[in-house]
């Protein structure tokens, strides 16, 4: 169990400047051998149920076993401790070194970082409480960006008496193509304000790029909120790669922090056009905290932030998306050529990671596609989940993980090729 100085300790280390990736790769599990990553030795470190085939790892994505023994160890302590650790050590430095870790990690300023339960707490804030819509003004978000975040816009624009227009990512999509569409909605909607991104979709798969349509926006004076949820994590960048002001994150899905877990980021220079959450007054206005009012949250998840950040550190976001595209490339190249297979990702370098949708021919509804998922998982003992919203008809979702086997994509390609015959 640690004990009240080990934690500070780490703590202020942490806060301090200290380098934990560093500590962390040398004290963690090997997980390199002859300076390449083993692969099967970091799926050891995933206790699985093994009743069936999860290739549904896009929900979330769950902890490592060195992750999850700190979990266990937080929730002790704080459940031993409680109150006094809270508001004694952890509310006045345990924050404070947290978002100086996850800082580090999104190559921004501590300050520009407030800790949120999930993306969709951290995007539903930015959206609601964006300050520069006018009546009159348009909003414009896309049929790939995530239902929670669609409804939030809709309310903004209702609020503040202005219009919403929507675009229509196309199918096959390149990056071009996706570029051009909303350049045409931007000059269609010439009074647009704000404009919802969405970095990696969580119905297809598909890679928006970002950094393009932020420079096209921002040359007319249109702001983007940008949803990371899928993409931090597994695909390798850093936040002011994309260029936004404000971003939203999850740290439960390609981090493998504890559930509940993620942030917001604002760019300082703007953080006046994000206005107070709910009135807050815990922290000053000028403080991003203030833009975040979760009330009382998993602590213990909080805590464990450090533990994921650093077991996901040994190993470069670099070498993880190349692994993910590996495995998705490994059942989408034996497929793509099956007669009623449609695959909805492009191959276009840039253009996917680990998340890649299909649909069999014909079969189009979301109720035809819940259907499907229901067949794999009872037919085939392969888990997959059913998304709509693409413009040519829903789908089924497909997400390997770091502890998925050639075995297991195998048996999903036989899988696929069977119910395409049926």
């Amino acid at each position: 169990m640690p004990n009240r100085r080990t934690l500070l300790h780490t703590m202020a280390a942490l806060a301090g400047g200290a380098t934990p990736l560093m500590a962390a790769a040398q004290e963690g599990p090997p997980l390199r051998v002859n300076g390449r990553v083993d692969w099967e030795r970091l799926a050891r470190h995933y206790e699985l149920a093994g009743d069936m085939v999860n290739l549904e790892n896009a929900y979330y994505g769950i902890m490592a076993r060195p992750v999850m023994d700190e979990y266990r160890r937080n929730i002790e302590y704080l459940n031993r401790h409680n109150s006094i650790h809270l508001r004694r050590d952890f509310d006045r430095q345990g924050e404070e070194a947290i978002r100086a870790l996850l800082a580090q990690h999104a190559g921004v300023q501590s300050a520009e970082i407030a800790i949120t339960r999930n993306a969709t707490e951290s995007l539903q804030n930015l959206i609601a409480n964006y300050r520069l819509l006018k009546a009159g003004d348009s909003v414009i978000y896309g049929n790939l960006d995530y239902g929670s975040m669609q409804y939030a816009m809709d309310a903004l624009a209702q609020r503040h008496g202005a219009s919403v227009a929507t675009v229509t990512i196309p199918e096959p999509a390149t990056s071009q193509r996706v570029i051009d569409t909303y350049e045409q909605a931007l000059r269609r909607y010439p009074r647009t304000r704000l404009l919802l991104l969405t970095h990696v979709s969580h119905r297809t798969g598909l890679v928006i790029p970002v950094k393009e349509i932020v420079r096209m926006a921002r040359q007319r004076n249109v702001d983007v909120i940008v949803d990371i949820a899928q993409s931090w994590g597994q695909l390798d960048f850093k936040i002011p790669d994309l260029e936004a002001d404000f971003v939203g994150a999850n740290l439960h899905k390609w981090v493998g922090a504890p559930l509940g877990t993620g942030f917001l980021h604002i760019r300082q220079a703007r953080l006046q056009d994000i206005g107070v959450h709910m009135g807050n007054r815990a922290h000053p206005v000028v403080d991003i905290r203030a833009r975040v009012s979760s009330g009382t949250v998993d602590a213990a998840a909080f805590m464990t932030i450090p533990a994921a950040l650093r077991f996901h550190g040994q190993i470069s976001l670099a070498e993880r998306s190349a692994r993910l595209r590996g495995l998705r490339d490994a059942w989408v190249h034996q497929v793509r050529d099956v007669p009623n297979v449609e695959i909805l990702t492009p191959e276009e370098k840039g253009s996917y990671g680990a998340v890649t949708s299909f649909r069999l021919r014909g079969r189009t509804t979301f109720e035809a596609n819940v259907e499907l998922a229901r067949r794999l998982a009872e037919e085939y003992g392969i888990f997959t989940v059913a998304r709509d919203g693409p413009v040519g008809g829903s789908c089924i979702r497909v997400t390997p993980s770091y502890f998925t086997t050639s075995a297991q994509l195998d048996k999903l390609v036989a899988a696929i090729r069977s119910v395409a015959r049926a």
